[in-house]
């Protein structure tokens, strides 16, 4: 493909740090060895899983003799299971290409050297001052950017870095717009942003050429680290951590901050602040990767604070990756895990005042501060700056409104990505509650009260109806029965029946209808509880007044 063709229709621009997870599912036995299927899945949806089969990793320690037993199985499958998870949970290596391209084959299958190889000869033809010395091999954390070192026909000495990047998830310019913003950086000028030489751009990439410097970043610098050594050698396992002087710290943090600081004036996102950006010329900081934002390429800290919905624009994400590079400043390390819940003894306190305003849990749950807020602050305030070089960067209005819409869509892709994230923790949160020990306990306690009440209920109904029945069977047969005589001895009746309840206070209509719903027995065609409540509620008054004739009185004629 020329340099200058168009991408194929339908590309997936994939978010390369979207963090995957892999688990151990299940394990065969095949002829002379175990496999285990492995289920890969790409951030927090189900949906983005899938399987890979035939794991090959150095550990856990293999068995000669038994290694074919369903309980060693078992146990190694923890084993690797502990192996897969140390993996994909550090930061660095599970960005690295062979992790991606062992967990995510079908994403990661192409050799990018070789397409950008190919990239860079076919612009040579069109630029023949330029030639390649020697691929720079995997000296960066991308794998879709890739460097090469260069020199110039006629200044053979001289040694330039050139770099090229395929589009990201968040490219939201125009070809057109696109184009022109990459042709226009090296007219940038800064004391601390590094300079870009030669800048060109086509639909599907992009390629920039600095000078190479052989002191390298300030990531080069905390590490001690060479240059040209790849990615994870350089800073995956450092042989000595120890951070920079506390006058480092602050003179190194102002020029950052000062340099952030203009970008967000101009309205320019950035987004890409870490210590592998900032290149050391001297004792200046200068930064880097102006043109990642324009690219549509995610940020390196993208999985920290995705996690932080308070951090939802482009200006606090550079305030809080700042607060990743000054921990790394002041100890030498990446922090462990983010919110950070209590900083090791620091050099000033007033280091650890501008780490808590940035990384603390209270930062992350509250929100970021301003850039001019930290250059306030006393860690930063009393620096000096001496610089001749007067900034200058122009960008024509119309690529002003376009750099303005593209930011608002790559914020409002964060602010969504950071609500999935966040309804998904929540859920989560809610299956381990109700899944654990405690819930269920309370759940086996409540289902045992709940059937106790339900065989208690029939019984209870049936003793209401037997009481209900016996009080209204009395009043029945009494007119039937002569009233026995007055005697003067009241104390040699018997007992009185106890009394009919007062027709004035009835019984709740919810428990005079329950026993008509409820019993499907009948007395006489009729069913007991009508009968029940009707005797309940006889009212004397009701009754018409009858007109007798007496005839019983005799007649003399």
């Amino acid at each position: 493909m020329a340099f200058m063709e168009k991408p194929p229709a339908g590309k997936v621009l994939l978010d390369d740090t979207v963090p995957l997870t892999a688990a151990i599912e299940a394990s065969q036995s095949l002829q002379s060895h175990t496999e285990y299927i492995i289920r890969v899945q790409r951030g927090i949806s189900v949906e983005n899983s899938w399987q890979i089969a035939g794991l090959s990793l150095p550990l856990p320690p293999k068995k000669l003799i038994g290694n074919m037993d369903r309980e060693f199985i078992a146990e190694r499958q923890k084993g690797l299971q502990n192996y897969l998870n140390v993996i994909t949970t550090n930061h660095i290596l599970s960005n690295c290409e062979l992790v991606k391209k062992f967990l995510d084959p079908n994403n990661y299958s192409a050799n990018y050297t070789e397409i950008a190889l190919q990239q860079v000869s076919m612009f040579f033809r069109s630029e023949p001052k330029w030639e390649v010395v020697e691929p720079l091999k995997d000296i960066g954390w991308r794998i879709r950017k890739k460097y090469f070192l260069m020199k110039i026909k006629n200044q053979p000495k001289e040694r330039l870095v050139l770099s090229w990047a395929d589009l990201g998830p968040d490219k939201y310019l125009s070809d057109k717009d696109f184009q022109c913003l990459i042709k226009l950086l090296p007219s940038c000028l800064h004391p601390y942003i590094y300079r870009v030489t030669f800048a060109t751009a086509n639909e599907s990439s992009a390629l920039l050429i600095r000078m190479f410097n052989e002191k390298g970043t300030l990531k080069d610098l905390i590490y001690k680290a060479k240059p040209k050594d790849p990615f994870l050698k350089k800073y995956c396992n450092p042989k000595k951590i120890q951070g920079l002087e506390l006058q480092q710290i602050k003179t190194y943090g102002r020029q950052i901050l000062e340099v952030l600081k203009f970008l967000h004036d101009k309205g320019f996102p950035y987004g890409h602040l870490h210590s592998s950006n900032v290149m050391l010329d001297g004792d200046t900081c200068r930064l880097l990767d102006l043109e990642n934002s324009l690219l549509g390429l995610p940020s390196f800290y993208r999985s920290y604070f995705s996690q932080f919905r308070k951090i939802n624009t482009l200006e606090s994400v550079d305030v809080h990756c700042f607060g990743h590079l000054l921990y790394e400043m002041t100890y030498g390390r990446p922090p462990d895990s983010v919110p950070v819940d209590s900083f090791p003894p620091a050099p000033s306190m007033a280091v650890v005042a501008v780490l808590e305003s940035t990384l603390s849990c209270e930062a992350c749950k509250n929100g970021m501060p301003t850039v001019s807020r930290l250059l306030q602050m006393p860690l930063f305030s009393d620096v000096l700056l001496t610089t001749s070089e007067k900034p200058q960067f122009k960008i024509p209005t119309k690529l002003k409104e376009a750099l303005r819409i593209a930011k608002e869509c790559i914020e409002k892709r964060l602010i969504e990505e950071q609500k999935q994230i966040h309804q998904h923790r929540r859920l989560t949160r809610a299956q381990s509650h109700h899944g654990s020990e405690e819930e269920r306990k309370k759940r086996k306690i409540l289902a045992r009260k709940v059937s106790m009440v339900s065989l208690c209920i029939p019984s209870m109904i049936s003793l209401c109806f037997i009481s209900a029945g016996s009080g209204a069977s009395s009043p029945l047969t009494s007119p039937s029965s002569p009233t026995p005589p007055s005697t003067s001895g009241i104390s040699a009746l018997p007992p009185p029946p106890p009394p009919l309840p007062p027709p004035a206070a009835p019984l709740p209509p919810a428990s005079t209808e329950a026993p008509a719903q409820l019993s499907s027995q009948a007395v006489n065609g009729v069913s007991r509880g009508a009968l029940l409540s009707s005797i309940q509620n006889f009212q004397k008054g009701t009754l018409r007044k009858a007109e007798t004739c007496d005839h019983s009185a005799p007649k003399i004629g």
